[in-house]
């Protein structure tokens, strides 16, 4: 990154600062010196008894406005200014996404079994800097490629599933999304997806069960099916806060899975994650101000 950004984590707080504006204007305009004397004395008058000592000078404003910078100052800083880490790269790994394939014999012996694989490879090719993993199952459930960022292996390893990559036979959905979601607490992912490719056999109560557990931690689940009708797949996305692709939406999942992983973070609450707040810097600057007051007061 070659420039910071910037930003305010907590913008609501500036609204104060017209306002502070505003009374410090008036409290301003209306101090006078001499107890308000000038304001209906003799100017000449008022300089003759200022030369004779009757008179002591003119308060200086300059206390009040210290005061008004101190407040000001610490407005400022409760609005959050930040800039992004550098390092935010690091935290790509809290966003990562599980591929979840089905590669019982209902769907490898499908005739569009290719066009679901290559579907899988767009969405690989899709995930930016965000890491992902492979399960595949059948009657049991096995984790293919684990949480990484080599993008390049992950489709070849699509490349390489076929109806012997599993040898139980069924179609026991749950148990990889069971696995999936055990696999993403490990890697510590706060903002995941899973994307389940499957024909919507074996989609049921306990699979609902598992999506509904995931989505407790943050967790988006989505599906891409073969048959476009089922009404357990339709049920499923509902339920994991995802969305429902056919074969034939390759782009529609590859804007699902680029969306930018700050902002979902955000969007969790883990903005701090991406930005460095510096409210407690800014509020050094206010004890330039504090001092002035001190010394005033000392003197």
């Amino acid at each position: 990154m070659s420039e910071l950004d910037f930003t305010l984590l907590r913008p609501g707080w500036l609204i104060l600062l017209p306002g502070l504006a505003l009374a410090g204007w008036w409290v301003l305009s209306r101090a006078g010196g001499f107890g308000d004397w000038d304001r209906v004395a003799d100017p000449q008058l008022m300089r003759a008894m200022a030369v004779i000592s009757r008179i002591e000078a003119a308060a200086t404003p300059l206390p009040l406005i210290a005061l008004l910078s101190v407040v000001g100052i610490c407005v400022i800083a409760l609005s959050g200014p930040a800039v992004e880490r550098r390092d935010a790269q690091t935290y790509r790994n809290l966003d990562g996404v599980f591929f979840v394939v089905d590669v019982s014999a209902s769907v490898t012996e499908d005739a569009r079994w290719p066009q679901m694989l290559t579907m899988g490879r767009f969405g690989v090719g899709a995930l930016g800097s965000r890491p992902g993993g492979i399960i595949v199952y059948a009657g049991d459930a096995y984790v293919a490629t684990d949480m990484t960022t080599d993008h390049r292996q992950l489709g070849q390893t699509f490349s390489l599933i076929d109806a012997d990559t599993v040898p139980d036979k069924g179609s026991r959905p749950e148990r990889a999304l069971a696995l999936a979601g055990q696999r993403i607490q490990d890697a510590g992912v706060l903002a995941g997806d899973i994307v389940l490719f499957s024909d919507g056999a074996g989609l049921g109560p306990a699979s609902l069960q598992q999506i509904a557990a995931l989505v407790d931690h943050g967790v988006r689940v989505s599906l891409v099916v073969s048959d476009e009708t089922s009404a357990q797949a339709q049920t499923h996305a509902s339920v994991g806060g995802g969305t429902i692709f056919t074969l034939d939406q390759t782009d529609d999942l590859g804007r699902w899975l680029s969306d930018d992983v700050s902002t979902r973070l955000e969007k969790a609450e883990y903005s701090v994650l991406f930005w460095h707040d510096l409210g407690r810097y800014v509020l050094v600057l206010s004890l330039f101000p504090l001092l002035f007051l001190f010394w005033r007061g000392q003197a």
